[in-house]
């Protein structure tokens, strides 16, 4: 008997201690919807511009990483003065905890694109992935103040429209085994599929050279990216699938060997700038093709990549 009386007890105890920090784990563990990631960039980007990163709640193993490289948070961009541009991108992906972020800015006066990763974990950073590409003038093929918003971008499909998280990482995956590939034969690209480098048009663009003017698929087709080796280290941490959008993140490799690319038609239309072993880390922003409403709709055309944008 009283053993029973001590388990009942004991039981109390238990129950009474559960109800007491269930309301605070029920919080600190609650789903961080788009609002709350967006918020996490805000504060982020407000932060790098008053070089403050005590500002941030940070994890305790909270890790920041910039073009790659591991850096004690407060080193790399968060030295220069930052002023930011007008031009912003999210990716929110509450079932993984992630948000990406696509902006411009400038250091010091010069402009600059930032990539950026947060992982949340029970609304605290954990993880700050920091990928930023300078200007021309300083090295690097971009256009910067070039980009222009997107308004398809920022609205979400129709639940008839959604694909699942697999489906849209396999199709992103597709560009880039295209890519390495060098065919249009993985990949299932939307008839007008855009791709912009940086801020610069490289295809669909009317008023760009003969292979800029080509769509995406048809430059896939000419085996035009030969100049690329390989495309490693994919990884496709955000998937926004209220918006048909994956955030994605490789390393190029170029071997550098050849001075001109042989076409898939047996073609070498001009030669190539790449003449030196070179790896390239990359981020790329894919749009699934899944509007109803899209005036150049095609058999298909829901599982197709429509946009591409680059920075790195």
């Amino acid at each position: 008997m009283r053993a029973t009386r001590y388990w009942m007890r004991l039981a109390a105890v238990w129950l009474l201690g559960a109800m007491a920090v269930s309301p605070t784990a029920r919080a600190a563990d609650e789903a961080c919807d788009r609002a709350c990631l967006d918020g996490f960039v805000d504060q982020y980007v407000a932060a790098l511009v008053a070089h403050d990163p005590s500002r941030l709640p940070l994890t305790k193993t909270a890790r920041y990483t910039e073009n790659g490289v591991t850096l004690q948070l407060g080193d790399g961009m968060w030295g220069p003065a930052i002023t930011l541009g007008t031009y912003k991108l999210y990716f929110d992906d509450p079932k993984s905890g992630q948000v990406g972020f696509y902006g411009t800015l400038e250091e010091h006066g010069h402009p600059a694109i930032l990539g950026l990763r947060l992982k949340i974990e029970n609304r605290r950073i954990g993880e700050m992935e920091a990928i930023v590409i300078r200007s021309t003038a300083r090295g690097s093929f971009s256009a910067v103040n070039d980009l222009q918003d997107k308004p398809i971008l920022h609205e979400p499909l129709a639940p008839s429209e959604r694909r699942s998280r697999d489906e849209l990482v396999t199709i992103a995956n597709s560009y880039f085994e295209g890519l390495e590939k060098a065919t249009d034969k993985y990949t299932p690209f939307d008839k007008n599929c855009t791709r912009i480098e940086n801020g610069v048009v490289t295809s669909n663009n009317p008023t760009g050279n003969p292979i800029a003017k080509m769509s995406c698929g048809d430059q896939f087709a000419t085996g035009f990216s030969k100049i690329i080796t390989h495309v490693r280290d994919r990884r496709f941490p955000v998937v926004d699938e209220d918006r048909g959008l994956v955030y994605g993140i490789v390393r190029f490799d170029h071997a550098g060997k050849d001075t001109t690319t042989v076409w898939n038609d047996g073609s070498t239309p001009c030669e190539h700038s790449l003449r030196r072993a070179l790896l390239v880390f990359d981020r790329r922003t894919f749009q699934d093709q899944g509007r109803e409403d899209s005036p150049d709709r095609s058999p298909g055309a829901e599982r197709a990549v429509r946009h591409a944008d680059r920075v790195g």
